[in-house]
């Protein structure tokens, strides 16, 4: 029998952003999008402010609408990342196999555990104390014998709370939820299982698995099979990340070449910026222009491997400069870093003549993660 956590931190934006900042407590406080442009969405927001219907991944507009005396904040994602690290720092004194499944998700495998930790379910409270005690993060937890189901019981009894489904009851726990429970499922797909009388995971779990994969393809056996309880048993090793992007859309479209090519510095540094906090290089630079008419083109190249703003920048202004060819405004335009490596200090003092200034955006990074990415700022050219 398998013994799976799911530790997921509570609205861990907003959380953080409280931690930064405590008069932001008890308020509602929305992190994502400047709402004075309208647009861009919602990429967290604290509970009072769910209680006028707000969620993540809302239109920043709608948002606005629904909850217009927010607190609305951009965020500190390097925070976000700090933060992040500092849980991890806390699970990997008790428990030897995580896998991060995000910044703010955390898989745990407790299998045979209760001989070292007795209860599971007070180990989860102790968990749950310290994170608060030490970083003044809430978190909920969710045990199951597998990972759907611990991710699903996680959601169950937030903010700060346990959920253990224990062996045996996992049908009749999820038996009453909405369909929209099951993670996985979206609005289609919940639209779709409506309109054809499921309602509940309890509806999808006492049908018949053929009439799924009839009905939804090779999805079907999938949700049948979490409707009746069952999941992943095991976690996947850390998965290397792929790609790290930051993107603009601009509140009016943009023609205006300059204006262009100054937010495209301002997202070379932010981008740059997190390879450091990841002590990683990029050997890979791709630029993504979307036209007011909505049609988008990606460029890239390949360079030597850096965490330098100023050749990532000079990259991605020759990738922009050969994209922009059209007459027409631009509505949004990112640039995504990806084919990553570790960054070595000792190497780079033997091999790169620019050793000093490598030093120099390593001290830009600390000062930017204590005081504010707008703390201190790099030339242009």
């Amino acid at each position: 029998m398998r013994t799976i956590f799911h530790l997921d931190l509570d609205a861990f934006f907003v959380s953080v952003e409280r931690v930064l900042d405590p008069s932001l407590n008890g308020k509602s406080v929305i992190v994502g999008a400047d709402p004075q442009y309208g647009r861009g969405v919602v990429a967290a927001c604290s509970y009072e402010a769910r209680a006028y219907g707000l969620h993540s991944a809302m239109p920043i507009k709608q948002a606005y609408r629904l909850c217009p005396n927010g607190i609305y904040l951009h965020g500190h994602f390097a925070e976000y990342v700090r933060f992040s690290k500092a849980v991890k720092s806390i699970l990997t004194k008790y428990v030897p196999l995580i896998e991060q499944a995000s910044i703010d998700e955390f898989y745990l495998d407790l299998t045979g555990c209760e001989k070292i930790y007795g209860s599971l379910f007070m180990f989860a409270s102790k968990l749950q104390k310290e994170i608060m005690q030490n970083l003044s993060l809430p978190c909920s937890i969710g045990i199951a014998g597998n990972k759907t189901l611990a991710k699903i019981a996680s959601d169950f009894n937030k903010p700060l709370g346990i959920t253990y489904v224990l062996h045996g009851m996992e049908k009749e726990f999820l038996s009453r939820m909405p369909v929209s429970a099951m993670p996985g499922i979206g609005r289609e797909t919940t639209k779709s299982l409506l309109a054809k009388g499921f309602r509940t995971l309890g509806d999808i779990a006492d049908s018949s698995e053929d009439y799924f994969n009839l009905a939804f393809g090779k999805y079907g056996s999938d949700m049948w099979n979490k409707a009746n309880g069952r999941g992943r048993e095991f976690l996947s090793k850390p998965a290397e990340r792929k790609s790290i992007a930051h993107e603009k859309t601009f509140a009016a479209d943009e023609i205006d070449k300059n204006k262009i090519e100054s937010v495209l510095f301002r997202l070379s540094g932010k981008v740059c910026q997190a390879l450091r906090n990841y002590n990683w290089q990029s050997a890979t630079v791709s630029v993504k222009l979307r036209y007011s008419d909505f049609i988008t083109l990606t460029r890239a190249k390949t360079i030597e491997p850096t965490d330098d703003d100023k050749i990532v920048f000079e990259t991605a202004l020759e990738l922009f400069r050969k994209a922009f060819t059209r007459r027409v405004a631009i509505r949004l335009i990112g640039i995504h870093l990806a084919n990553f490596s570790e960054y070595n200090e000792q190497e780079k003092l033997f091999t790169d003549k620019d050793f000093m200034r490598d030093k120099m955006l390593h001290v830009v990074s600390k000062i930017r993660d204590k005081y504010g990415y707008e703390s201190i700022r790099v030339g242009m050219y």
